[in-house]
């Protein structure tokens, strides 16, 4: 039984939605961040970032959202949850996933923690630049879904990357154009939700509407 170390909404989403996705056997464990667990030494040894989710798998513990994600695709390929490995397809999924982790959501957390950065007088500004970057960074995205016959990231074929994607787009839901403003992204988010999948770890997070 896999155990996913979770707080509601956060990077955890991605990960969740892929274990329903494949019907695996999982137990949720909630880190409390209202009262900092995932500061606690417990948790550190879990994740010595303080960062949260933690995948356990066995005897492997695994942190960082995506690489969790990569593990359950690999791990459990009758899910086809990426296109097969050596294809141009497979290279084009890592393209968006590693996209979506290093560009999007690093630039995510600067709009939400713009004072780990600078002073308060700063930080402001830094969150305004942020937030006219993610616009940018989602015009691509609603491009290239707008491009492709198909109605995921991918084209055609569902993969871990739309989890992904779903997740950030939800984290612009306070922004003054969120992704779901978008004609493509709003199309796409809506597909996403009507999946039993994405429906079930929703619930199983006590997520309520509105949902991005």
């Amino acid at each position: 039984m896999y155990l996913l170390y979770y707080y509601p909404g956060n990077a955890n989403l991605a990960p969740h939605i892929l274990l329903e996705e494949i019907g695996a056997e999982y137990k949720l464990v909630l880190v409390d961040r209202s009262q900092n667990q995932q500061k606690s030494p417990e948790y550190l040894k879990l994740n010595p970032n303080g960062r949260i989710p933690v995948l356990v798998d066995g005897g492997l513990v695994l942190y960082e959202a995506a690489a969790i994600c990569l593990h359950l695709a690999d791990r459990h390929p009758a899910a086809a949850l990426a296109p097969a490995l050596g294809s141009d397809a497979r290279a084009e999924f890592y393209k968006w996933l590693i996209y979506l982790t290093n560009t999007v959501q690093a630039e995510l957390l600067l709009y939400f923690y713009p004072e780990r950065m600078a002073d308060a007088a700063a930080a402001a500004q830094i969150k305004a630049h942020a937030e006219s970057r993610i616009g940018e960074m989602l015009d691509q995205i609603e491009a290239k879904l707008a491009a492709d016959a198909g109605p995921f990231l991918l084209g055609a074929q569902y993969s871990a990357a739309d989890a992904y994607l779903l997740m950030l787009c939800r984290w612009t839901r306070g922004m003054h154009h969120p992704a779901r403003t978008r004609p493509q992204l709003g199309r796409f988010l809506d597909m996403m939700m009507a999946r039993p999948a994405t429906q079930g770890a929703f619930a199983g997070e006590g997520i309520d509407a509105p949902f991005y």
